[in-house]
């Protein structure tokens, strides 16, 4: 929630200072690259060293980006490059935590509970989703841009206290660590090759990666166009719902999914779910009406949190005890890197054919590339539940 937040501060902030379109593309691009680049480091550190001391680093970054946001906001300091440098940090803070927090899940409940504590992590990550953006408008209304961003920075403070003493890492396995850290490149090929030949795991890393590719969430980036296509341009509950659909879809669908323990893991389900994501999303491109946007909206949360958390879970499940941390760095990489390049498969393609047809163009692309991944893989056996 803490960094849905800060987002939603400090994109208003830059906005309102800089005006500038190319500033806001770069607050994406700076925001998942890091996540291309340095995933599968991120995920070595976790292997070879405390995971709870690398999770703790990249959540004191977090916070002292946020003072360092405030600090500047306050004095009326901020300038452009400060602003580039403080979203470049923060996503570099993003993926130490992301890939390590998914290795720490698994310490924490073990392989059979893994796929209920996946999921669970998933719905709470769309909590945070859900509720940022309007913990952050409170904040900015009740308290203003400089002490809004101050006060974020304390929400990370329990999860931090927490980690201090908390019993689960490297320190606690039984497995004992890889015999050094990612030196290179030619160490994360390395792990391309150690698991080049588990058909679950490349193809879940395929298909997460390529429906960040191609999707991802440009969508919700263009979503004034789509709003203001449907009638609703304007703010207002009607624009806001259109926002907060899809993190609610997310939401009550992994809800409803663990208290019926449904969908266990299998690639085939997974790959199904992924195909309806992207119908409904083709779907939610070319309708013309409100409700039935809203309605397509809601299903592709559910839909997405379905088959990335499942995607997510097989990984982990297949992935070797001694160098898990890397594996999950190369799914991070792939399903959250490359969402980099979605908004050229979304957004500029969207400026020279309009919105609407390119995100429906992106979906049909996706469903082409998501049945040969399928078809390669269709010997996959059943993942173990």
């Amino acid at each position: 929630m803490a960094d849905n937040i800060e987002h939603v501060i400090s994109y208003w902030v830059i906005f309102q200072k800089f005006q500038s379109p190319m500033l806001g593309g770069f607050a994406v691009v700076s925001h998942w690259l890091p996540f291309l680049l340095f995933s599968v480091y991120a995920g070595a550190l976790a292997d070879r060293f405390d995971i709870r001391r690398v999770i703790q680093l990249g959540m004191l970054i977090f916070m002292a980006v946020s003072a360092t946001w405030g600090l500047l906001i306050a004095t009326g300091k901020l300038e452009m490059w400060h602003a580039m440098t403080l979203l470049v940090v923060h996503g570099l803070a993003g993926v130490l935590w992301t890939p390590t927090t998914q290795i720490i899940v698994h310490d924490i409940v073990g392989l059979q509970k893994l796929p209920s504590a996946v999921r669970l992590n998933a719905v709470a990550r769309y909590l945070g989703m859900l509720l940022g953006p309007a913990v952050g408008s409170g904040f900015l209304l009740a308290f203003g841009a400089a002490h809004g961003i101050l006060i974020n920075a304390l929400i990370y403070l329990p999860m931090l206290i927490w980690l201090w003493k908390a019993p689960y890492g490297s320190k606690f396995r039984k497995e004992p660590p890889p015999p050094r850290a990612v030196r290179g490149f030619t160490d994360i090929l390395a792990t391309f090759r150690n698991i080049a030949g588990n058909r679950t795991i490349m193809s879940m890393t395929l298909l997460a990666g390529a429906a960040s590719f191609f999707i991802g969430s440009a969508y919700q980036a263009q979503m004034p166009g789509f709003a203001n296509d449907l009638g609703h341009g304007h703010a207002g509950v009607a624009y806001s719902a259109l926002l907060a659909a899809d993190a609610l879809g997310a939401l009550i669908g992994g809800l409803v999914l663990e208290s019926f323990g449904l969908l266990k893991p299998n690639p085939r389900t997974a790959f199904i779910l992924a195909l309806l994501w992207c119908c409904t999303l083709a779907s939610f491109a070319l309708t013309d009406v409100y409700s039935f946007a809203l309605l397509l909206l809601f299903a592709a949360g559910f839909l997405e949190l379905a088959f990335m958390a499942m995607s997510q879970t097989l990984v982990q499940l297949n992935s070797p005890p001694a160098i898990r941390g890397r594996v999950i760095g190369v799914f991070s990489m792939a399903s959250l890197g490359m969402r980099t390049f979605s908004g050229i498969t979304v957004g500029l393609l969207g400026g020279m054919i309009g919105i609407h047809f390119s995100l429906a163009a992106s979906a049909a692309a996706l469903i082409l590339v998501i049945t040969v991944v399928f078809a390669l893989s269709s010997k996959v056996s059943t993942a173990p539940a």
